[in-house]
């Protein structure tokens, strides 16, 4: 390894705790971290081994502040490794690090200092600020949806981390999918008691893609229960999802009506200023400088969520943390290309969608907007509704405005579509259609 490339990699890690057999490593920010788990840990793993450590050693990156690692331990030497891991470890000092232990399933990363506010996140943000300073109290339960790469979940485990700051609070942060795995050996090992006592127990649980209870009966009636436990317990409760608990299919009304008991609130699609102060701040962060025509072609071409925008952030860091010659905009079309033209591909307009329902059903494009109600143009309006829901990444106020109706009406509209295609072939038929005439696949998403 060259000299320079040990000093920007290397040298910046701060050895924290070693817990039994995983060693905890700190670094400045979440771009060292991604950047040393995707390409230097298994080198530092085996340089490890060499020195006599243990051969299931683990390293686990954490985002920490300098000064929050200033009593950090040395790295083990072949005497520590035969150590007992009580006699190695060593309580952290401070209280983020406090926070860390009490709760593992917490990603460091997805903390409220990390989340970049802007007007598609401002009022789920002002939300869960609320509920981490009165869990319990103010908006019980909170219901957080939206699509994909947009936020969710770091703003979940955001009220998680400040609520485990307080002494005495614990906070359980599970996937709907964990949760139903852990029901089910639950079941296989007769420790339902277990389970229960485990979730229903804690002050805040967290449960992450809320949506995969649908169709699951028992697991439905399990958590139906978990929920009364906990809300008459006044314990907080924090779901996500991808979608409104009334367009759950599959979810029990009792269970819908207690999800919308509290506050639902929906994180949309950041807007070019928004992606750009995201790009700027995580560049920061990086404490490497792109030129701003490089960050402004990302904002600009990169708007289907902060993951995707992230993904092409981090290829430019990397590509000028590894070359001497500047990033140019050519280089930077080249390298997050795939980026580009999944982009396009998902760049799906109301106009698209409205156009192709109507020719299909043969109706004209105004009657997407009129106030006509007969059944010949009727049907196929609640069809475009729903294709706009399913297909766009838009919120049900953009697509009402597209429409010219109201916000309930697009959702009863939504909702009648899609009983119907549980049980009319045809229509189902024809839906799928006109996703393939919109280059869509019908299967991935659910129609």
């Amino acid at each position: 390894m060259r000299p320079d490339e040990f000093n920007r990699w290397i040298a910046i890690i701060h050895p924290v705790a070693l817990q039994g057999d995983t060693l905890v490593l700190s670094v400045d920010n979440d771009y060292y971290q991604t950047w040393l788990e995707d390409n230097y840990l298994s080198l530092i793993v085996d340089a490890l081994r060499s020195t006599g450590a243990s051969e299931n050693l683990v390293i686990r990156f954490e985002v920490q502040s300098t000064d929050a690692v200033s009593d950090s331990l040395p790295l083990p030497s072949p005497d520590d490794a035969s150590a007992q891991p009580a006699e190695r470890a060593r309580a952290p000092r401070n209280r983020r690090q406090r926070a860390a232990t009490l709760n593992t399933a917490l990603n460091t990363k997805f903390t409220f200092e990390e989340f970049v506010i802007g007007p598609s996140n401002s009022f789920a943000h002002a939300a869960a600020l609320a509920v981490a300073s009165a869990p319990g109290h103010a908006h019980n339960p909170l219901f957080i949806y939206g699509q994909t790469g947009l936020g969710k979940t770091h703003l979940m485990q955001a009220i998680g981390h400040r609520v485990v700051q307080s002494p005495g609070h614990s906070v359980a942060y599970v996937s709907c999918e964990t949760l139903l795995n852990e029901y089910i050996e639950s079941l296989q090992t007769r420790k339902t008691a277990e389970f229960r006592n485990k979730y229903r127990s804690v002050d805040m649980l967290l449960v992450d893609d809320i949506h995969f209870l649908a169709g699951k009966e028992r697991l439905q009636e399990e958590f139906f229960h978990t929920f009364n436990a906990l809300y008459d317990a006044r314990k907080q409760i924090i779901m996500t999802s991808d979608r409104p608990a009334n367009e759950i299919t599959g979810l029990v009304p009792r269970l819908v009506s207690r999800f919308e008991w509290g506050l639902v609130t929906e994180l949309e699609r950041p807007d070019f200023e928004t992606r750009l102060a995201i790009l700027r701040y995580k560049q920061t962060r990086a404490k490497v400088q792109l030129a701003d025509e490089i960050l402004t072609f990302i904002a600009e071409n990169v708007k289907s969520n902060v993951r995707s925008l992230e993904g092409a952030l981090l290829r430019a860091l990397s590509f000028t943390s590894l070359n001497s010659s500047p990033l140019t905009l050519d280089s930077l079309r080249n390298l997050i290309k795939d980026l580009l033209n999944k982009e396009k591909q998902e760049d799906l307009t109301f106009d698209d969608i409205q156009r192709t329902v109507a020719e299909h059903f043969d109706i004209r494009m105004t009657d997407m907007s009129s106030k006509r109600r007969p059944r010949s143009v009727a049907l196929p309006r609640q069809v475009a509704m729903y294709l706009c829901r399913r297909l766009t990444r838009a919120s049900l106020p953009e697509i009402a405005n597209a429409f010219g109706k109201t916000h309930a009406t697009i959702l009863h509209g939504c909702r009648s579509i899609q009983n119907r295609l549980d049980v009319e072939p045809d229509l189902r038929s024809a839906v799928h259609v006109i996703a393939r005439k919109l280059g869509r696949d019908p299967i991935v998403y659910q129609l």
